[in-house]
């Protein structure tokens, strides 16, 4: 199975997550393969039961597995570094310490590996302290174009900026973008993203130059009466994203 995410016309690739493997496959169908379908490691009690899982449910998606951390705990860092050794995902999310970790394990660099940054409330500048003992400690402050090169030291193929909390960030984000293009640097916002402002969130990337996008929308598309992600909406998702992608 292949190690690469489809993306659409080469630049974007939804990523969501999936509350059981029937809803893996009708989020996969909606979104016509270019899609990351997210299973959180903090979901299992142990890595044999997050393997066999995720292995079985890989299978049925063409492995566009993403192996989640659970809103970027840093104490799953390790687990997650496990799994993608042994599962060989599509996607694997780590916060920023656990990248070369992680890297090392797949011993490949065709899937992709994001690292964590988050914001900081001053444009131009991110918080790369979102490892297991550095989130603990007073926050590490970097420039983004800093990040990214640490980042790129390590292996790793995309910025994972988080929480964004929608656009309450957007000049920050507006920032991350542009650093990503001047660093041929992929990029996956995440958090707070909707139907409502998911097109402006992917425009700002895309205006940017932002050689591929990668965007996370979560609990906003997810039935709460079911845990599952809606097909429907992620089918709005795809809808948006050849429409904006395509102009």
């Amino acid at each position: 199975m292949s190690l690469t995410p489809k993306f659409y016309a080469d630049r974007v690739c939804l990523n969501v997550l999936a509350n059981s493997h029937d809803n893996a496959v009708d989020i996969y169908e909606a979104a016509e393969g270019h899609v990351l379908v997210g299973m959180l490691s903090k979901s299992y009690p142990d890595v044999p039961s997050a393997v066999e899982d995720m292995k079985a449910c890989a299978e049925k998606i063409n492995n566009a597995l993403s192996i989640g951390l659970g809103a970027g705990d840093p104490k799953q860092s390790d687990m997650v570094t496990e799994l993608a050794g042994i599962l060989q995902p599509q996607h694997v999310n780590q916060v920023f310490t656990g990248v070369g970790k992680s890297r090392n394990a797949l011993g490949q660099n065709d899937t992709v590996v994001n690292g964590l940054i988050s914001p900081t409330g001053t444009v131009g500048m991110v918080k790369v302290s979102t490892g297991p003992k550095s989130s603990t400690m007073a926050d590490a402050i970097v420039p983004v174009d800093t990040a990214i090169a640490m980042l790129q030291d390590m292996g790793c193929s995309s910025v994972k900026f988080f929480p964004m909390n929608g656009l309450e960030s957007r000049d920050e984000y507006v920032e991350v973008a542009n650093a990503c293009a001047r660093n041929q640097f992929w990029l996956e916002p995440t958090g707070g993203i909707d139907l409502a402002n998911f097109e402006e969130i992917l425009q700002i990337a895309l205006d940017a130059g932002v050689e591929k996008v990668i965007p996370h929308v979560y609990s906003s598309i997810i039935d709460s009466s079911t845990g599952n992600t809606r097909p429907e909406d992620v089918k709005t998702l795809l809808e948006i994203t050849k429409r904006i992608t395509t102009n």
